[in-house]
């Protein structure tokens, strides 16, 4: 009984690696002798286990070109498995935690194509501004430390082909010219955060945003804190900024990259429960 034990352990050893070498092959997929050499199994054994796993649909063959990928059915199981949390349950209490622990209003933006759209928020005690006000609200990308921020930590192709098609957006609303955005992209990365005071389109606002990143490290969302000038100081702002990140790192680790809700913010923001800002 323990032979087989050790076997049916070996085997699923086996079958996870030739899964992880797959999901970190390209989009055309992998051949066998690819596969054999990535996991260090031989060939026999490779193709005995491919076999295994596309009799289960978790892999499939392409008949052309014969190389293995992770099956549509692969994908519909882990999302499936994500979908007992999304970003904003997640996210929930740490806004309420902070709001409370900082006294100012707290921010969670996506992204949504060339926008950032307010998932949601919790109210501090002082009455601010912001650009996209409201859960639901969106602003175009590069808009707003949140937006800004999203925008700063994207991949450089992305990030510019967004930048072409939101140039024109900005300039139209008389709000900022390349070189600006552009400025403030650079500062961005170079500080890990976005922020504002007391100057610009809310006079008399401040505020601060970090990254959310996913595995991949791209920016998938922002968390953001939206204050009165006057308390964002040049002996707070250090504290601050070190209480979001840390925060973001932490929810960073936790996203489902199947996640509804960052895959189509507009459309499930409709079915979620919106709480009363406190």
């Amino acid at each position: 009984m323990k032979d087989q034990d050790v076997s049916t352990g070996t085997s699923l050893q086996r079958g996870f690696a030739i899964i992880r070498a797959l999901a970190a092959s390209s989009g055309d997929g992998a051949k066998l002798t690819h596969i054999a050499q990535a996991t260090g199994l031989a060939q026999p054994t490779a193709h005995r286990i491919l076999r295994a796993l596309v009799g289960e649909s978790v892999v499939e063959q392409d008949e052309r070109s014969k190389a293995y990928r992770l099956s549509v059915e692969f994908f519909a199981l882990a999302a499936r498995a994500g979908q007992r949390s999304n970003l904003r349950d997640i996210c929930r209490p740490i806004l309420l935690r902070l709001s409370a622990a900082l006294g100012d209003t707290m921010f969670l933006l996506v992204r949504s194509g060339y926008d950032a759209m307010c998932l949601d928020r919790s109210e501090g005690p002082f009455p601010i501004r912001s650009f996209t006000g409201d859960v639901g609200g969106r602003v175009a990308l590069g808009v707003g430390q949140g937006a800004l921020v999203i925008l700063a930590f994207l991949p450089e192709a992305e990030r510019e082909e967004i930048i072409r098609f939101n140039l024109p957006r900005l300039l139209d609303l008389g709000l900022y010219d390349e070189v600006y955005l552009r400025t403030e992209i650079k500062r961005s990365l170079d500080l890990g955060y976005a922020a504002s005071h007391g100057v610009g389109l809310l006079p008399g606002m401040a505020g601060i945003a970090v990254p959310v990143l996913d595995r991949q490290g791209r920016a998938v969302a922002a968390l953001s804190v939206a204050t009165l000038a006057e308390r964002l100081n040049a002996d707070r702002l250090p504290t601050v900024v070190q209480i979001l990140k840390k925060e973001a790192t932490n929810v960073g680790a936790q996203i489902n990259p199947f996640d509804p809700v960052l895959r189509r913010p507009a459309q499930i923001l409709g079915g979620l429960p919106i709480e009363a800002p406190k």
